[in-house]
């Protein structure tokens, strides 16, 4: 049994666990991190990285398929799908060593095992053959353990024909046919991923469009590129049951009439949300408060229990990596005493890698509205881009929203090439209080599809001049 001594001791190593204890570390602080699993937690291992990977996969197949627009006739070719997958693991396998060197870089001491808070300052490791091995005394606790996909009654998941986004990275071949319950990000990256390589998609989802976070615009957008690959598409509809029959899926749904009907197919992906990894931590013991199913917080991420806080997607939505990461910096900057403002949840860009690529950062239209404001909205689409010509791909969008009144900007939205490249420029924006007029003042280099950028915002105030 090892007996360590710590300022800070961090339960996990994803985006918000590694990135929490290296900048501890940095800032002085004794820091160790704990991992059951591989370094880097699901975004490095089972989501956000190799689903990349993937994805390019896809990418390069869909430019093969119209290489002839671009006076390259490969007409033949073979997909080696199994190295579609390897090639992902790879990437994943690389960005997990990354954050072992960085570690041992910065002085963070790693201990591979399942932590167990005991009392508040204590934390119990035990090893896969639940051997207690680790002792450690802890300032501070930073609970960073992530989420899991979300099981309802009813949909039997077994991961091998009803399976979750772990079981879609590594499948041994492509499914004929698969049906996708769920249609927000994980939903259809996997539905334009499959697609790609031959798979009937049928996608399902009880709200009334794809994405229905995004901007309404942006989802009949999507939905219009979707249909357009021969995807099928079914908002509005609820998921009854999913069981295995016969060696496949069949799905029972109930549509908006209310009438029920069963479909059947390959492989059926649940993509229905999230829920938090909070179980065997011990947390109800120390009385921390868990509200929906995640664990509570304040703006500098303390939960209810002095020197315990929790961060990432076991502290609830945005389920995004990037949120992690920040929530992570805030929480070990609060504790070493540096003076913090909190994590402004409004600027947290949303990226969602399908193709056509979805991007959006602060206020939709709507919300804006729904919040009081007289907005002015600029709309740039990508037809009007030269840059985007050259490259072949010109669908999609480019949608900003201001403030009327004085011109600020209140978000973006964006459907096109690229796009969750251009949203960093937005998401500085909101940051720096910019107005339309800064924006579009701003000489964009040219061609490039930022420009798009630049047009939307001058398109808000009628001085657009290409479009």
């Amino acid at each position: 049994m090892n007996n360590i001594s710590c300022d800070v001791a961090v339960i996990g190593s994803g985006p918000g666990g590694y990135v929490a204890a290296i900048r501890a570390s940095q800032l002085g602080l004794n820091t160790v991190c704990i991992e059951r699993e591989n370094l880097g937690g699901v975004c490095l291992n089972w989501g956000c990285i190799p689903t990349k990977a993937l994805l390019k996969s896809a990418e390069y197949i869909n430019f093969i398929k119209r290489s002839g627009d671009f006076g390259l006739n490969i007409k033949e070719y073979e997909i080696d799908f199994p190295k579609v997958i390897s090639r992902s693991r790879d990437v994943s396998q690389k960005m997990s060593n990354g954050v072992a060197f960085l570690f041992k870089k910065y002085n963070v001491q790693h201990v591979k095992g399942t932590a167990v808070i005991k009392i508040k300052d204590v934390i119990e490791v035990s090893d896969s053959s639940n051997n207690k091995t680790d002792i450690i005394k802890a300032k501070n606790i930073i609970i960073a353990t992530g989420a899991r996909p979300r099981m309802f009654p009813g949909i039997d998941v077994d991961r091998k024909i009803i399976i979750t986004s772990t079981e879609a990275m590594i499948q041994p071949k492509v499914p004929k046919s698969i049906i996708i319950m769920g249609a927000g990000a994980i939903g259809v990256e996997f539905a334009y991923f499959f697609n790609a390589f031959g798979s009937e998609v049928t996608i399902i989802e009880m709200q009334d469009r794809l994405l229905p976070i995004e901007d309404a615009e942006i989802s009949k957008e999507l939905e219009r590129h979707y249909k357009k690959s021969k995807m099928k598409i079914l908002t509005q509809t609820k998921v009854l049951s999913a069981i295995l029959k016969n060696g496949v899926a069949e799905i029972k749904i109930q549509k908006k009439d209310g009438s029920e009907e069963t479909i059947s197919a390959e492989l059926a992906l649940n993509a229905i949300g999230i829920q938090a990894n909070i179980e065997n931590l011990g947390i109800e013991n120390l009385g921390i408060t868990v509200e929906r199913g995640f664990i509570r917080i304040d703006n500098h991420l303390r939960t209810n229990i002095e020197g315990i806080f929790a961060i990432g997607d076991v502290a609830g939505p945005p389920w995004l990596a990037h949120k992690a990461s920040a929530e992570g910096i805030e929480a070990v900057e609060f504790i070493a005493g540096k003076k913090t403002e909190g994590i402004n949840y409004r600027n947290i860009p949303g990226c969602t890698y399908c193709h056509p690529q979805v991007a959006s950062v602060g206020l939709t239209e709507a919300k804006a509205k729904e919040l009081g404001y007289d907005v002015k909205v600029g709309k740039f689409p990508f037809t009007a881009s030269g840059k985007a010509h050259g490259i072949g791909d010109a669908n999609g969008f480019v949608k900003i929203v201001f403030d009327s009144k004085y011109g600020e900007l209140l978000g973006a939205s964006m459907i096109g090439p690229d796009v969750t490249e251009l949203i960093g420029e937005i998401g500085l924006g909101l940051t720096l209080e910019a107005t339309a007029q800064t924006i579009f003042k701003t000489i964009h280099a040219h061609p490039t599809l930022s420009e798009a950028v630049m047009e939307a915002s001058a398109a808000a105030w009628g001085e657009a001049v290409n479009i």
